[in-house]
Formats: C-alpha cells, sequence, structure tokens
C-alpha cells in the first residue's frame, strides 16, 4: 500500500502581478474566508517524491510531472492524503501510461478538462477519495453556468421557430379575410381555398366595432359607400347574423 496525496496551488502563472495578486485574493476569500471554493491547481503524489498532473500542450501527452510541491508556475498552497493505494507501483505506472494515452495536451478545457479533472479520474483509479469539492468549484460552476446558458439560447431558437410559424399562419387567415371582403359579393358560396368563409359585411362590422361615433350622421367605409347613421346601434346583431351565415354549409 501506498499514501496518496493531493498537492494544492494557488494559478499565479497568468503574466500579470496585477491578476496573480486578484487571483490570490480570490482564494483568501472564497477558501480561507468562506470555504467554497477558489482558482487552484492541483497534482497527486503516489510511490516516490513526483507528483502527476495534466496540462495543455500542442502535441503529446499533457500529463506531466515535476518534485512534489515544487512546480515553478504556481504558488504553493498546501497538501493533503486523500488515502493509500492498495496497487503495487508497477500497477500504478500502468495507470498513468493509460492515462497518458487518454489524456492529449491538446484536449485540455479550462472548465470541463483540467488539472482538477484529471486528478480526480486518477485518484478514482488508485481507489481513494476525489478531490474535496471545493477545490475545483469555480470550474464546475463555470461548467453548468455554460450548459445553463445553452439550454436557454436552443429554448429562445425554438420558441423564435414557433413565433414565425404562428405569424405566418396568422398572416394566411388574415389574407383570406381581406380577400373575401375584398370581393364584392356577399355570397356565402364566395370563399377563398383553405380559409374560413367571411362575408364583406361581417368583416367591415368586425374592423369597425367599438369604434367612436363619427361626429357626422354617416359613417364613411373605404369605398365611398355611407353607412346609415343607425348602423351602430345593429353592428352586434349584424355581425351575429353574419357569422351564423357564414358557418352555415354549402
Amino acid at each position: 500500500m501506498a499514501e496518496v496525496r493531493l498537492h494544492i496551488y494557488d494559478v499565479t502563472n497568468s503574466g500579470s502581478d496585477k491578476t496573480n495578486t486578484t487571483i490570490l485574493q480570490i482564494n483568501k476569500i472564497f477558501k480561507d474566508g468562506i470555504g467554497i471554493g477558489g482558482i487552484f491547481h492541483s497534482a497527486v503524489q503516489v510511490y516516490g517524491e513526483e507528483e502527476w498532473s495534466f496540462g495543455f500542450c500542442e502535441h503529446g501527452s499533457g500529463v506531466f510531472s515535476c518534485p512534489s510541491g515544487k512546480n515553478p508556475m504556481y504558488t504553493y498552497r498546501e497538501s493533503m492524503v486523500l488515502g493509500r493505494t492498495n496497487f503495487s507501483k508497477f500497477k500504478v505506472n500502468q495507470i498513468l501510461q493509460e492515462l497518458s494515452r487518454e489524456w492529449p495536451g491538446s484536449s485540455y478545457d479550462l472548465l470541463s478538462k483540467n488539472c482538477n479533472h484529471f486528478c480526480d479520474e486518477f485518484c478514482e483509479r488508485l481507489g481513494v477519495q476525489k478531490l474535496p469539492g471545493w477545490v475545483n468549484r469555480f470550474a464546475n460552476a463555470g461548467d453548468a453556468a455554460i450548459e445553463i446558458a445553452e439550454t436557454t439560447a436552443l429554448r429562445l431558437r425554438q420558441a423564435k421557430t414557433e413565433i414565425v410559424s404562428a405569424s405566418k399562419v396568422a398572416y394566411r387567415f388574415l389574407v383570406g379575410v381581406t380577400s373575401s371582403s375584398n370581393g364584392g359579393n356577399d355570397n356565402p358560396g364566395n370563399s377563398n381555398s383553405g380559409s374560413p368563409r367571411f362575408q364583406a359585411a361581417w368583416f367591415k362590422n368586425l374592423i369597425t366595432t367599438g369604434a367612436k361615433p363619427s361626429s357626422s350622421s354617416e359613417i364613411e367605409a373605404e369605398d365611398g359607400s355611407a353607412f346609415p347613421p343607425h348602423w351602430q346601434q345593429n353592428s352586434t346583431q349584424t355581425m351575429r347574423q353574419n357569422f351564423q351565415d357564414s358557418e352555415r354549409p354549402l
């Protein structure tokens, strides 16, 4: 059996002293202050003085090793024991060879496939507990946020498609109504293919219902004809009668 130790670093390899200082402050507040996590790099030590981790490279495996607690790219923070593995050193080397093939450096992703994800899988194969949640919480939260955003975008696209389809149906409906009303023939037998049969008088009543009374004694229609002054009082009865006529079968 061999002890499996996790080494944790503050990620301070941005190339900017200001950014690095900000990261250290974030980690101090969110990890040391309220205990929910931070921005960390991790590596696993088992059998010997080397630690193993994962990072980006254009070619070859992203799995690499360095002296434990001595990675020069980051600021060392702490270490913890995750358990003891029952595997021999030979078997651990086999696991590392498998991981080296499965984790090419070009597949590195800050949110979904970073060093902490690698250490999680390595520990799982060694048969010990995974990393504490706070080590990779910011990446996991970011990954979840992206997933939610993508899902929301998909739903918005679907809603847009439904709205466009409904608009087309409404447009065809209104075109059918207008065509029927402009025919100038109140014969119920006149209808557009695929559209409800509406009489011209009923459509005129429909679009003017609720309008304020005209100050003149007559209300002028668009075609120049005049409706008598009592038209508005009888509009509801006329609309109802004409609608019933339009519903009668041929």
